[in-house]
């Protein structure tokens, strides 16, 4: 099979075309033909191994799993003899965790995994882009514990997890406003944003509107900033904190105030709740760009440069 390997930390350029053997499946995984893949904040971290410490849980001059990709959508062609959920010639669209692969023609994986049946709707390539963005946004959003009526801020709405965080919040029920560029307002708004802040003519600090919940998506809103306009008893997630927004965390609980950061947790449970959502026309898939697999330095460097509006897919093999 066709796979790319992350050959060394570094520019989009250490990503190389490998030829491997295809994977055979154990008694209780399935073997997927991946459709395609996506290129999303994770698999850019640990190619450029930033921050630093990725190397110490990746590998330290380079990554001991060098394909990359940590979410698909493809067909199952082969299945183990334990398997029991999933059946050969499904479609299936899911994450594969800290295990990572997806870039690459075949994948085998657990059918405990975060997977769940494509649904009919989205393109293998569609479905391939929701389940980073939707599994981050939704482990955080429940652990918020949200609720209905609820007045809820996304900081860099436009992006993976942020867009993916409009639609889950808007599905709890809640009065969302987006923060984005102008030239995304409109795309906020055809995924459910009720009202949009074009935060390169509005400034937040002149707005005195308290929020119950902030997700800050891109950690690019200040940390003093974030509490000043969360409520008492609000809850604040950081979803792409650095290390010295971890630390500040403290100041915000001693205030009356929560905050959430950390690593989320995947689950099939939580992809069936986004299949449905699908399926219900409540979740739509944002796709900015898809290049091919051969492509996937040119990704990558596309994805550098910090712009994209929702996420970038890969195909691998035609839809």
């Amino acid at each position: 099979m066709k796979a790319v390997y992350c050959t060394a930390y570094g520019s989009p350029e250490v990503l190389k075309m490998v030829d491997l053997p295809k994977p055979t499946p154990q008694a209780n995984e399935l073997l997927i033909r991946i459709h395609a893949t996506a290129v999303n904040s994770g698999d850019v971290r640990i190619r450029k191994a930033d921050p630093w410490a990725v190397r110490l849980f990746f590998g330290f001059s380079k990554p001991k799993k060098p394909i990359l990709g940590g979410v698909f959508s493809g067909e199952v062609v082969e299945i183990g003899t334990a398997v029991t959920r999933f059946k050969v010639g499904d479609a299936v669209f899911g994450s594969t965790g800290m295990s990572f692969g997806a870039y690459a023609e075949f994948k085998a994986i657990k059918e405990t995994a975060a997977l769940s049946l494509k649904p009919e709707s989205v393109s293998h390539t569609e479905a391939a882009i929701i389940p980073f963005g939707a599994m981050t946004a939704l482990h955080f959003i429940r652990k918020a514990g949200i609720q209905p009526g609820q007045k809820v801020l996304i900081y860099g709405a436009s992006g993976a997890v942020g867009s993916a965080a409009v639609q889950l919040a808007k599905s709890f029920g809640a009065e969302v406003t987006a923060v984005c560029s102008a030239s995304n307002a409109d795309l906020m708004k055809q995924i459910g944003a009720d009202s949009v802040i074009n935060y390169q003519k509005e400034k937040l600090s002149v707005n005195n509107t308290q929020y119950d919940l902030i997700y800050e998506a891109v950690n690019k809103l200040s940390f003093s900033q974030s509490i000043k306009h969360l409520k008492k008893g609000g809850v604040l997630i950081l979803g792409a904190a650095g290390l010295p927004q971890m630390l500040r965390a403290g100041f915000a609980r001693m205030s009356g105030r929560k905050v959430l950061t950390g690593v989320i947790k995947e689950s099939a449970e939580g992809m069936n709740l986004i299949k449905d959502l699908i399926d219900d026309g409540k979740y739509q898939p944002v796709l900015d760009r898809t290049y091919t697999l051969n492509q996937i330095a040119s990704a990558h460097a596309y994805v550098d440069l910090g712009h994209k509006k929702g996420n970038v897919g890969i195909q691998v093999t035609a839809d």
